[in-house]
């Protein structure tokens, strides 16, 4: 059984998944940063491939790989610091990136590292589902990592279902038609939307992302859905805390989390 199932076998709800983007604040950072949320108790963590033109981030994400880039980070150097991770993580870990770091790398070649390294799933906001279909599907299952497709209040109730028949692991929930952020809570047309997609009764679990940043937000992901996907926040604390072990533990205080 996949680490991805696994946990969401265990653990139907209040899953807390954690996004950073490798090489930020430091290039070699990121071994550091999964332990130190393994540590704290974080059930799973997204390490994110920094891009140029990272369309669906905000400003906070946006900057962390822009710093990234800066500092040296490559998909190529990334695959090289995480080998050997398995050896001290077992948690569920997932690459998240662009399309174009992965088409330049080799997509097959991406699909085998990944399976080599220990990685679980990857995310590619900018993968048309017609290509994941038609190319990664195929890879996915011949390496046995997922591919995990995300979906808006703006996706068609034809797409979602299809989307929930063709991928697993689960399915990403974006909480808003926006970038990434942090938000005090959701409103009614957020609310909405989840009932809207809990309704849908479908086979995947779910987890929401965009906008996780309080106790509010954090518990209203977890009422709608198996758990939240958390991104700017942990990066600004990256930025103002003396350690990343530090800011991994102020994240779970913030989040009104117990550990």
């Amino acid at each position: 059984m996949n680490r991805i199932e696994k946990l969401f076998v265990e653990k139907p709800n209040g899953i807390l998944s954690v996004y950073f983007t490798a090489g930020y604040p430091h290039l070699n950072d990121t071994v550091e940063v999964i332990h130190s949320l393994e540590k704290h108790g974080v059930d799973m963590v997204e390490v994110g491939v920094p891009f140029s033109d990272p369309m669906a981030d905000g400003p906070v994400i946006q900057d962390s790989s822009t710093k990234a880039l800066k500092n040296g980070m490559s998909l190529k150097k990334l695959f090289c610091q995480l080998e050997g991770i398995r050896q001290k993580c077992n948690i569920p870990l997932v690459l998240m990136g662009y399309l174009n770091p992965f088409v330049q790398y080799g997509i097959e070649g991406v699909f085998k590292k990944c399976a080599d390294i220990g990685i679980d799933a990857i995310i590619i906001p900018d993968l048309p589902f017609s290509e994941y279909l038609k190319y990664f599907k195929p890879l996915a299952n011949k390496y046995g990592v997922k591919t995990i497709m995300l979906i808006t209040p703006e996706t068609s109730e034809d797409r979602i279902r299809k989307i929930d028949s063709n991928c697993d692991g689960f399915i990403y929930m974006v909480s808003a038609a926006a970038t990434t952020g942090t938000r005090e809570s959701f409103g009614e047309e957020q609310l909405s939307y989840f009932r809207r997609i809990n309704s849908m009764s479908l086979k995947l679990p779910r987890l929401i992302g965009f906008g996780i940043s309080n106790p509010t937000t954090y518990k209203d992901a977890c009422a709608n859905s198996c758990g939240a996907i958390v991104g700017s926040l942990f990066i600004k604390l990256l930025s103002t805390e003396k350690s990343v072990d530090a800011a991994a533990k102020k994240l779970i205080e913030t989040l009104g989390r117990a550990n």
